[in-house]
Parts: structure tokens; sequence; C-alpha cells
């Protein structure tokens, strides 16, 4: 079966509706699965529809559970329908909201929602069942992609085994509490009422916080400006050189990480090259910078 067609089957049986069609005319966005806004009986919904490979790169009984977990911190969108077994998910949509991406990721007013939001689940009592660890990602990304017959970069093995080396020799203490792990702007959804929420769970797991904070400057592209603006008002404190370098570390493995994941939709026939290359070009000017002296600015490794 299709996934279009598995899609309007989960439809029919979640809503009691066999006329029920799965309507794929308000695209809504979406980098590992595409989103679809409908209208089931005056309701407006967000279908989401996994992209490519995702079933070997996520796992879904977990991010169902961590998915409900979220709601519980108060961020999430609320669900009505998940199938743990194709990925599919039914959420209501957040009426008159738009993602930080369009609402300006920069402006003081959105990083401070950011960084509070953040703190919040970072500082959460409750607590995910199942770690994040990027070398554990990235070695089963790179399986898939070994499987599915693909390449890498010709200095891949190269810059990779220096990545591995370098970040435990500079991470001297990781802190584990609950982390989204993919912070892009994106996910970030305002509404109407200036209420901020943090939607798609499917990375999530325990992790050190500064990951989540690095993806977010990163994701975001933001200026020198918007990073301090943005670190004073999360740590509440000036920057220790552990986070600085921690932040750091985090944005080069964020790069590779993801390198090897569009490698992947790459070889399943996805466009994503272009995405590829240029995370991939911004890791290898990072590491080549950082290994030299560690020094450099976090503006400076922002840029590609």
């Amino acid at each position: 079966m299709q996934m279009e067609e598995l899609v309007q089957e989960k439809l029919r049986y979640a809503f009691h509706d066999e006329n029920i069609v799965f309507d794929k005319s308000r695209f809504t966005g979406g980098l590992t699965n595409y989103n679809y806004i409908m209208d089931i009986k005056g309701i407006e919904y967000v279908i989401r529809q996994p992209g490519g490979m995702t079933e070997q790169i996520i796992d879904r009984k977990m991010e169902q559970i961590n998915n409900h977990i979220a709601s519980e911190f108060g961020v999430n969108s609320d669900c009505i329908y998940f199938d743990e077994n194709s990925g599919i998910k039914i959420s209501i949509y957040i009426k008159n909201s738009q993602n930080m991406a369009h609402a300006d990721p920069a402006s003081p007013k959105n990083l401070k929602s950011v960084s509070r939001l953040m703190r919040k689940i970072h500082t959460s009592p409750k607590h995910f069942s199942n770690r994040f660890d990027w070398q554990t990602e990235l070695s089963k990304y790179e399986q898939i992609i070994q499987q599915l017959h693909g390449g890498f970069f010709f200095d891949y093995t190269t810059l990779k085994d220096q990545l591995v080396n370098f970040v435990p020799k500079n991470i001297t203490n990781t802190n584990f509490a609950p982390c989204h792990n993919d912070t892009v702007p994106e996910n970030f959804i305002i509404d109407d009422t200036g209420r901020t929420y943090l939607i798609d769970w499917e990375y999530s797991g325990m992790n050190d916080p500064c990951w989540d904070v690095a993806a977010y400057i990163l994701e975001s592209k933001l200026s020198a400006e918007a990073i301090d603006y943005f670190l004073q008002d999360y740590f509440n404190q000036p920057l220790t050189p552990m986070e600085e370098l921690k932040i750091k570390n985090f944005m080069m493995a964020q790069d590779l990480l993801w390198t090897a994941w569009a490698l992947i939709r790459h070889y399943n026939g996805d466009d994503f090259l272009e995405y590829c290359c240029i995370r991939y070009e911004r890791f290898r000017k990072n590491i080549k910078a950082m290994t030299k002296s560690p020094h450099c600015s976090i503006a400076s490794m922002v840029m590609g």
C-alpha cells in the first residue's frame, strides 16, 4: 500500500468515516515528514505523512511515549491519533499560528520565548526513558547509507574521526535532561496569543541541554548579537568555558549527523543533496578551525 493510501485509511479509522479523502492541498512544511492541514467535520487538523526511510531512522514507539510526555510538559500540540507502526500522526491545528522561522527566530521577544520554553523542558522532573546519543545515531545512519549502497564525501571518515576524538577531550562532563534534540525554528509554533509550542518529538530523549541550545542557534543562523541575547536569557549568567565548548562541539556534531541523515534521504531518491552539501561544508570548515584553535566564536561557526 502506498503511504498516501495508508494515511487515508488511518484517517477513516480515526474519524470513523469511510468517505474521508486525504487532502494534500494545504502543505505546511516538514523535513523528516510532510505535514498537511485538513478540515474534518469543522475542525482543522495537521496530518503527518512520514517521509522516506523514516521507519529506519525513527523509533516510533519511543516517539509516541515521549510525545505524550511532552504534552505533560505543557508545550506540545494536542495529538488525537498516533500510529506507532507507520508514524502517521493526527494533531489539532493551532489556530492563527505560525512557526518561528516565519515569525523571525532572532527577535528578542521570540528568543526569550524559546529560551524560557527550553528551560521549562530541561528542568522538568518528568524524564524520558531513552537517551539521545549523537554518535549512536550517526553509526545507525551510516549503516543505512551502506545498505542503500551509498557513498560518503572523500574526507568524511578522516574528519569524522577528528570530531569523535575531539569531543571527549573538550567535553569533560555531560548533564542529562529531557531534550527535544531537533530545535529548528520550524518546530516552534506561536499562536495569536503569543503562546509558544514545541512540536515533533521524534528525536527526543535525555541529552545535554546545550545540544538544544546549539541547535537553535545553528538552525536559526543567529547573529552574534542574537546569540548573546539568547544565551544570556537561557543561562541567566555569563556562559562558562565548558558551556561554550559544548555548544561549539554540538554544532559540529549536528552538522555531521544531519549530513548523514540527508545522505539517507538523497540515496532514497529525495531531493536533499544541496541541504547535505551545505551542512557538510560548514562542518568541514568548523572542524578544521576548531582543531587549530577552539577559541573561535560561536557566531563565526554559524556561517557556512
